[in-house]
C-alpha cells in the first residue's frame, strides 16, 4: 500500500508557482470582506507581498541559492514588516490579514488554508540547529499578537486566541488560550462551508468559569453550615449590597476615630 503512494505522489506534478500564488490571490477574497477588487489586493495588501516574496525566496533557498534568498526576504521585509525566514515550508493559501509583525522561523512548516493575524510569532526555543520551530496542520487559526513556541505541533482546525503564547503540543480541532496557552473546549461555533472558521473571538473563558465554580462551591458550603449551627440559610449572593470605594473609606475613617 505505501509503495502505491508513493509511486501516486511521484506521478502527481508539483503545482507551478504561479498556480501557487493565484490561490493566495484567490484566497484573500474568501478571507476578507474588505477586499474589493484583485487590483487593490495587489497592490495595497502588505501580507500577499510577503507571501509572493516567501514563495521566490523559498525556490531559490531549495535551489542552493541562500545569499540570494536572504536577501530577497530581507527586501520583503523591509516593503511589508513581515519576517519569513525563507527556510520555512508554508502550504497552499496561506493568508496572514493585516500584515504587521509577523515572525515566522527558519524551521517552521504550515500547512494549507492558514490564517495568521498581525503580531503572531512562530518562534524558536533552542539555539541548537534542526527542528526548532512550530508546525501548524491545515485549517489553523491564529490570533493577533500569538506567539507559538517551540517544535511543537498545533493540528489541524486549531484556534489560538489572541495574545496567547503555545509551549505545548495542541490536538485537533480545540481551542487554546492564555498565557501558557490552555485547552479549552472544542470549537463552539460550526465550521462553514469551505471548513475555515474565522470567528477566532468566538472563545471560552476559563477564568471566569473558574470563578463561577468557586461562587456555586462557597454559596454551597454557607449553606451546608447554617444548616450544622440551626441559622436561617443565606440568600443569594445577588441580592448583597455591593459598597463603592467611597463606603469602604468612611467605614475605615469611622474606625480610626473609634479607636483613638
Amino acid at each position: 500500500m505505501s509503495d502505491a503512494l508513493t509511486m501516486t505522489s511521484q506521478a502527481v506534478p508539483a503545482p507551478s508557482l504561479w498556480a501557487i500564488l493565484k490561490e493566495d490571490l484567490a484566497c484573500v477574497f474568501e478571507r476578507d470582506p474588505a477586499a474589493r477588487s484583485t487590483v487593490e489586493v495587489l497592490t495595497t495588501y502588505p501580507g500577499l507581498h510577503a507571501i509572493f516574496a516567501h514563495r521566490l525566496a523559498h525556490r531559490l533557498w531549495l535551489g542552493g541559492w541562500r545569499y540570494a534568498a536572504r536577501f530577497l526576504s530581507f527586501l520583503g521585509r523591509m516593503l511589508t514588516n513581515v519576517d519569513i525566514h525563507p527556510g520555512a515550508t508554508i502550504g497552499h493559501r496561506f493568508f496572514i490579514d493585516h500584515g504587521a509583525c509577523v515572525v515566522i522561523g527558519e524551521t517552521a512548516e504550515i500547512g494549507d488554508d492558514v490564517t495568521l493575524y498581525h503580531g503572531v510569532t512562530l518562534g524558536g526555543t533552542s539555539w541548537n540547529k534542526g527542528k526548532r520551530h512550530p508546525t501548524l496542520a491545515n485549517g489553523v487559526v491564529v490570533g493577533a499578537g500569538a506567539k507559538i513556541l517551540g517544535p511543537i505541533v498545533i493540528g489541524e482546525r486549531v484556534r489560538v486566541g489572541a495574545n496567547s503564547v503555545v509551549v505545548k503540543d495542541v490536538p485537533a480541532d480545540r481551542t487554546v488560550v492564555g498565557i501558557p496557552g490552555r485547552v479549552v473546549d472544542t470549537r463552539i461555533a460550526r465550521a462553514p462551508a469551505n471548513g475555515i472558521n474565522l470567528d477566532h473571538n468566538v472563545l471560552p473563558d476559563p477564568v471566569a468559569k473558574s470563578i463561577a465554580c468557586l461562587i456555586e462551591r462557597i454559596e454551597t458550603l454557607e449553606k451546608e453550615l447554617a444548616q450544622l449551627r440551626n441559622e436561617p440559610e443565606p440568600g443569594d449572593h445577588g441580592d448583597c449590597r455591593t459598597c463603592s470605594a467611597g463606603d469602604l473609606c468612611c467605614e475605615n475613617e469611622a474606625m480610626h476615630e473609634a479607636a483613638h
